[in-house]
């Protein structure tokens, strides 16, 4: 690794340091502007206001919203999420399990989307303005276009209401089998399938199109080699930043479809934790979960940019 491919990947860890910190400081402040004083929504509206005011001085919210962000911060740098609100146990143990069953729905989906875009997105760019590569256009485009929720609503129509073959709920913790698990992640899986493949097709499409253009490609075009041979053998290779790139972007999309997926299929992951979080305003617990979300938000950018950076090369 040469002094400029070092410093550019330094630089970039510096940026996803610097982002990581905006974004703790603005996911801190957005919550403690919800709507509703948390002190009265745990006790009910039958509660004294001593009563509310001796939970405000228990939970801190009466201090200064920068006391208590700076004594959250060096309660995540020790790896202290708190302790829930609503139902006064560790944020980390309520997390865990949850956490686990959103990982294991990420992989699922990313083991059937990422092979099928990769597959439709090169071939399309290899037998570009035919056919073949109008319908896998025409397809992609039309399944950007449709919201993640139209998507999730008409699986459920479709195979739990008119058709009968899947469960409209999706509970991770009813699995003892190979079918079971076909039962429950099925739904889940298509719809963030859809979501994700469509946009990992057509950036992986652009991406192979652009370096099939290039001149070095063009000469072993008018040498005799074979189309394929050209892809695989000199486009692939040198398309493999812009495609990892287009993987990274298109699998953290999974990170806003999930939040609307577990809600729909009632799936008992950590995004549907943090939508009860938000009923019931409990802050140290949608804290935490935003802040997984945003970090893992940035770890798949990040590694995506350091891919692009070691795989370009004009940098080696």
């Amino acid at each position: 690794m040469n002094n400029q491919v070092l410093s550019l990947v330094l630089s970039r860890l510096l940026i996803a340091l610097i982002t990581l910190v905006i974004v703790s400081f603005a996911v801190f402040f957005a919550t403690t502007l919800l709507p509703g004083d948390t002190a009265t929504i745990l006790l009910g509206q039958a509660a004294t206001p001593e009563a509310v005011e001796g939970l405000r001085k228990a939970m801190h919210l009466d201090e200064p919203a920068l006391f208590r962000f700076l004594r959250w911060v060096v309660g995540l740098l020790q790896g202290d999420l708190g302790t829930s609100y609503a139902n006064e146990m560790p944020v980390t143990a309520l997390i865990a399990g949850r956490f686990v069953n959103t990982l294991k729905l990420a992989g699922v989906t990313a083991l059937f989307s990422v092979p099928i875009a990769l597959t439709l997105g090169i071939t399309s760019a290899m037998l570009r303005g035919t056919v073949y590569d109008r319908i896998v256009t025409v397809i992609t485009i039309g399944v950007i276009s449709v919201p993640e929720f139209m998507v999730a609503t008409s699986a459920a129509l479709i195979f739990a209401v008119y058709l009968k073959w899947l469960p409209a709920l999706s509970l991770a913790n009813e699995v003892h089998s190979l079918s079971d698990i076909l039962r429950v992640y099925a739904m889940p899986v298509i719809t963030l399938t859809f979501v994700v493949s469509a946009q990992m097709i057509r950036m992986t499409r652009a991406a192979v199109i652009e370096t099939l253009a290039t001149p070095y490609v063009e000469m072993a075009l008018l040498k005799g080699a074979s189309r394929p041979r050209i892809v695989f053998r000199h486009a692939l290779p040198n398309a493999l930043g812009p495609i990892v790139n287009a993987v990274a972007l298109s699998l953290s999309y999974l990170l806003g479809g999930v939040i609307i997926v577990e809600t729909i299929f009632n799936y008992p992951g950590i995004a549907k934790l943090m939508l009860d979080g938000v009923a019931t305003r409990d802050l140290p617990l949608i804290q935490s979960c935003a802040m997984i979300f945003c970090l893992g938000y940035l770890l798949l950018i990040t590694i995506a940019d350091i891919i692009a950076i070691l795989s370009n090369p004009r940098l080696r």
